[in-house]
């Protein structure tokens, strides 16, 4: 059956996406959670639509977003830490950096920024920060002895 997608969906599609699946999986979960609609003609019509006034929305989170960007790129943010020579006593996380950046004006969500692991040494540290799917800006971090 196909139908088209309301909403985006790990492993099946985004919206606006024409998709085959199975009828069980089509009339047991995506229609009634209103996650998809059936594909015919008036549904295509809506749906480009609803892709319009979507596409608009998406240019102004992006260009939100590039602004942020650039205020991030212009900001270094010290965090202070205890240490031993070049060994952190803790660790500097994701939520330390989000903290030090609302110090500065800046207000990100710590699930952003893009820390593979928490940071265990002194020195100077170039940290990417998830805007928006196109938009990923470095933080410079500082993290220095107290």
């Amino acid at each position: 059956m196909k139908v088209v997608l309301k909403v985006d969906l790990n492993k099946l599609g985004k919206i606006g996406d024409i998709v085959e699946v199975t009828q069980g999986y089509a009339r047991n979960y995506l229609l009634p959670q209103g996650k998809a609609l059936e594909a015919n003609k008036e549904n295509l019509q809506l749906l480009e639509q609803v892709k319009k006034i979507n596409n608009k929305k998406l240019i102004k989170l992006k260009q939100e977003a590039e602004e942020i960007a650039k205020k991030i790129e212009g900001v270094s943010c010290t965090i202070v830490m205890q240490a031993h020579d070049e060994q952190l006593y803790g660790a500097v996380t994701s939520a330390d950096i989000a903290k030090s950046l609302s110090q500065e004006g800046i207000s990100v969500d710590k699930k952003d920024i893009l820390l593979e692991e928490p940071i265990k040494a002194l020195g100077v540290y170039h940290i990417p920060v998830k805007l928006h799917p196109e938009v990923k800006p470095q933080v410079k971090v500082w993290v220095v002895k107290e």
